[in-house]
């Protein structure tokens, strides 16, 4: 594949969204062809599974149900908008991937790495991003922001223990693979973070432009 493949992480309140549509601007401006994306979702299908897995219920759902829906939903996000942008090298831009699934089904939920990696390797055989950006912040800080936009989906309603397992997974993903990940200090005002990002965009269009 010709494109590049760049995914945002991070937790609740750390301004994935946002700063995704500031580097699509940057990398735009610079003549790229982007594509802005989202997981869970990204398709109607794949956005009908999001709506399953945020939407708060009265059934407890088994995480190993959480976990094959995520994975149903990356599997049809992969076959239908990713793999084709990348085919026809696009810049994909992605608000959360595998490494979110590592982050919260693994550190939240405590579900075992062995068993995310082999759905990882059954729906997305060798591919991989070619560069992540953590956007990383206290815990703390993290919910607040989250409770401040209003109410509370199924995961923002889990405790700080679980979002302190999802912290630290991030945080050990990144640095047992420091040349794929950029930690983003999410903590800081939104200027602050954009320097940052322009600070990254010429390893950006580096990698974009081969």
């Amino acid at each position: 594949m010709s494109g590049l493949f760049i995914t945002l992480e991070g937790p609740e309140g750390a301004g994935k969204s946002t700063n995704r549509e500031y580097l699509a601007e940057q990398l735009r401006a610079a003549g790229l062809d982007v594509v802005l994306t989202r997981e869970p979702g990204g398709t109607p299908l794949a956005e009908g599974i999001r709506e399953l897995l945020l939407a708060p219920c009265d059934e407890v759902m088994h995480a190993d149900t959480e976990l094959l829906l995520v994975f149903a939903a990356r599997a049809q996000h992969l076959a239908r908008v990713i793999r084709p942008a990348l085919e026809r090298g696009a810049v994909v831009l992605c608000d959360r991937f595998t490494d979110a699934t590592y982050a919260y089904q693994g550190g939240g939920r405590g579900l075992s790495v062995a068993r995310i990696g082999a759905l990882e390797e059954f729906v997305q055989g060798d591919l991989r991003p070619d560069l992540t950006l953590i956007f990383d912040l206290p815990v703390e800080v993290g919910l607040a922001r989250a409770s401040a936009r209003g109410r509370l989906d199924r995961f923002e309603q889990e405790g700080r223990a679980f979002f302190d397992g999802v912290r630290s997974a991030y945080l050990a993903r990144a640095g047992a693979e420091p040349q794929r990940y950029r930690i983003v200090d999410a903590a800081q005002p939104l200027v602050q973070v954009q320097r940052a990002l322009d600070g990254l965009l010429p390893e950006l269009l580096g990698l974009a432009r081969g």
